[in-house]
């Protein structure tokens, strides 16, 4: 029997029509008290070898339609193995053709990063040795916001921060973060003990626990983007930010990459604080080092493409970046990555994938490096 299911840590799916495998009618849901909607993850049960047909009808209608343009969305049959499957757009439907070997598949719109995974991540990260956990607050929901912290903070060192999925449909950005993490936890990697003999780097692998496991795209179970409650945020709306800027303020924040995922544009970019006006020239220049490096490191990263430059004065102090960078003189920026593919490295199998994502979290502890003598403490 043809069936729909997302009740599941992530899922995101509402069924118009499911009695035939080739005219399955489905629409995203809406984000927890918000009107953003773009994530889709769910699962089809009784179509082993059946064509289907899987149509998204309110995909028109989503937060950002470029996002739609040469997508193919994500399959699974084992949810380890994921792989793109054919999708065509057009006249505001998105299309999914598959015919699954298995009797159940999941879709998503990028490979989903589940709650079990993250648990897994920090229990192996904080029983190492060097790595300490600290939980400085709870979402509105009473998920712990959990803070990573390699290295020892006895010494006065440089306090760096890298945070990942404030917007939780961005889960690329959680598996940029396993990759970085795993590599932090290897002591006999020589980048790494250079890094954390001279700092001390805090990391937050998921700043949205609820809007994950709601299957938000993009708000916290408040229905706040947290990207945007960085100049004022409270412990009612926004304790995620609260709690996590109340601790890198303690620490003496000096460098902050705040990792995500774009929906339009194909590219790995970082889009940095050239906009706000109290940006100094040595901020921009450590800024602008760091990301010439990760492109000499890993060419999936590039520099051509990317957001436009914001005029000096215009730019937002509301986000983590442009906050911290003219509150506090850190180094702070965005790294953004793809849900499609990497346009000038294209792979037509993965697209973009958790272990180009992995890799790319691996290849940001030697960018960090090059600039850690220009970070201030």
């Amino acid at each position: 029997m043809l069936g729909i299911i997302s009740s599941f840590d992530g899922g995101n799916i509402e069924v118009v029509k499911a009695d035939d495998p080739s005219d399955i009618q489905l629409k995203i849901r809406s984000d927890t008290n918000a009107e953003f909607f773009q994530w889709f993850y769910f699962r089809v049960v009784g179509v082993r070898s059946s064509q289907c047909t899987i149509k998204i009808l309110n995909a028109g209608e989503a937060s950002f339609t470029r996002g739609w343009e040469d997508y193919k969305a994500v399959a699974s049959e084992d949810q380890k193995y994921w792989e793109r499957v054919q999708t065509e757009y057009r006249s505001g439907v998105l299309e999914i053709k598959h015919t699954p070997n298995s009797d159940s598949v999941c879709y998503a719109y990028f490979v989903p990063y589940s709650l079990n995974r993250h648990s897994d991540l920090i229990a192996r990260c904080q029983a190492s040795e060097g790595v300490s956990l600290s939980i400085p607050g709870f979402t509105a929901q009473k998920r712990p916001i959990e803070v990573l912290t390699f290295g020892n903070e006895a010494n006065e060192k440089p306090a760096l921060w890298v945070i990942a999925r404030q917007h939780p449909g961005e889960t690329m950005a959680e598996w940029f973060m396993e990759g970085l993490l795993d590599r932090l936890r290897n002591q006999q990697d020589g980048a790494v003990r250079s890094l954390l003999q001279r700092a001390v780097l805090y990391a937050v692998p998921n700043m949205n626990p609820d809007g994950s496991a709601l299957g938000n795209l993009r708000v916290n179970s408040q229905g706040i983007n947290l990207n945007r409650e960085w100049e004022n945020p409270s412990v009612e709306k926004s304790p995620e930010v609260f709690y996590v800027r109340k601790r890198m303020i303690e620490s003496k924040i000096g460098f902050c990459l705040d990792v995500h995922g774009d929906e339009g544009l194909p590219f790995n970019f970082i889009a940095g604080f050239e906009g706000i006006a109290e940006a100094s020239d040595h901020q921009l220049g450590v800024m602008n080092k760091f990301r010439d490096t990760l492109a000499q490191l890993n060419p999936d990263f590039q520099l051509a493409n990317g957001y436009p430059k914001v005029a000096k004065g215009k730019g937002m102090k509301t986000t983590s970046t442009g906050y911290l960078a003219a509150f506090h003189g850190a180094v702070s920026m965005t790294l953004e990555m793809p849900f499609k593919d990497a346009a000038n490295a294209p792979d037509e199998r993965f697209g973009w994938s958790p272990e180009r994502s992995m890799a790319l979290g691996r290849s940001s502890v030697e960018a960090i490096l090059s600039i850690l003598d220009e970070i201030k403490n």
